[in-house]
């Protein structure tokens, strides 16, 4: 089973079927199906907890704000009731940092979908000094607010234990230059960051006309400043894009960009000089998305078929989640600073 599946999870949840659960939704929450809760507080992060279950078997997914999945598809047998904790992030707008796609509500969107969901108690409190682990990239990472487009950094959320936090400031269209100049973006987030925090960095799809000098010169003042505020800086190389020669992805697809340079590569040589831990996620992507073929990838990405559109750049739910796999299975494997968190 896959790294975000309930198997993910194990450990995580209480159950009790000692009763069934009151038929009365929560406080906040109201609808069928979805069941949506809405809490009116501030920016910040809060510790939610969470029963699912109810008199009769249910089928239970938890999203929070834009799009971020908290819990696979639970089942619960009738009359049991299981409890799940997680800290979440919540920001304003609660997407992508710019607006793009839409800015949602003030305060805290929970929302419970699947086939049949149930939901009989939520608690909402401020978290206490959690680790927030911040997202900086383009709209492969980005909380997409709209389906079928789904960046990675939604998905690896319920792998995630409570006492830390995915923060996630990544926004479509940025390069490594744009992020760092957009008040928005790299400067909100750095703001936050506090000693010991995580700030994972990834940019390429949006550099294509960038310089290998002004690409490391961006990535490095990134680094620095993030170290300045005591934050533990990792770089990510971009995801590849399905562009195929034959059976093999092209220079292209592997960010080797329109004047030359070899993002990757560039990155990788910023990691070594810095001093900077590197997920080479254009490797470990490259390795999934060849291994499957030019027929069998599509499903990592957006076809025209199921999602009315095809994007050999943007993932499906589907890919987002086999991408943010390959992000975890390198912060275990090399022990990076969210890696004690991880469930």
């Amino acid at each position: 089973m896959g790294l975000l599946t309930l198997a993910a999870l194990a450990g995580a949840g209480a159950a009790d079927t000692a009763g069934a659960a009151p038929q009365a939704l929560p406080a906040g929450c109201s609808g069928t199906s979805p069941i949506t809760c809405r809490y009116g507080v501030a920016p910040g992060h809060y510790d939610v907890t969470v029963s699912i279950g109810g008199a009769t078997a249910g089928q239970t997914e938890m999203w929070a704000e834009a799009r971020r999945l908290m819990l696979p598809a639970t089942r619960t047998a009738a009359g049991a009731v299981v409890t799940y904790s997680f800290t979440i992030n919540v920001r304003q707008p609660e997407g992508q940092p710019t607006g793009q796609g839409g800015t949602g509500n003030p305060g805290l969107d929970i929302r419970f979908t699947g086939s049949s969901p149930q939901v009989s108690a939520v608690s909402v409190k401020p978290a206490s000094q959690p680790l927030a682990a911040y997202l900086a990239g383009d709209s492969t990472v980005c909380d997409q607010p709209v389906a079928p487009y789904t960046g990675w950094g939604q998905m690896i959320t319920p792998a995630v234990r409570p006492g830390a936090a995915i923060a996630n400031y990544a926004d479509s269209g940025e390069s490594s230059g744009s992020f760092l100049s957009n008040s928005t973006l790299f400067p909100a987030l750095l703001a936050k960051v506090k000693a010991n925090d995580p700030v994972f960095i990834q940019f390429g799809h949006n550099d294509k006309q960038t310089s290998a000098a002004a690409y490391r010169n961006n990535l490095t003042t990134m680094i620095s400043r993030v170290r300045a505020k005591g934050g533990v800086p990792v770089l990510v190389t971009p995801p590849v894009r399905r562009l195929f020669d034959g059976n093999r992805l092209t220079p292209t697809a592997l960010h080797v960009n329109g004047v030359g340079a070899n993002l990757p590569a560039e990155m990788r040589a910023v990691g070594a000089a810095q001093g900077v831990p590197v997920i080479d996620l254009t490797a470990k992507s490259k390795a999934l998305v060849e291994s499957l073929g030019p027929s069998a990838s599509t499903q990592l990405f957006l076809r025209s078929s199921v999602d009315g559109v095809t994007d050999n750049t943007h993932f499906s739910q589907y890919g987002a989640t086999r991408i943010g796999e390959l992000v975890l299975q390198s912060i275990r494997e090399q022990n990076l600073p969210l890696h004690g968190n991880l469930r």
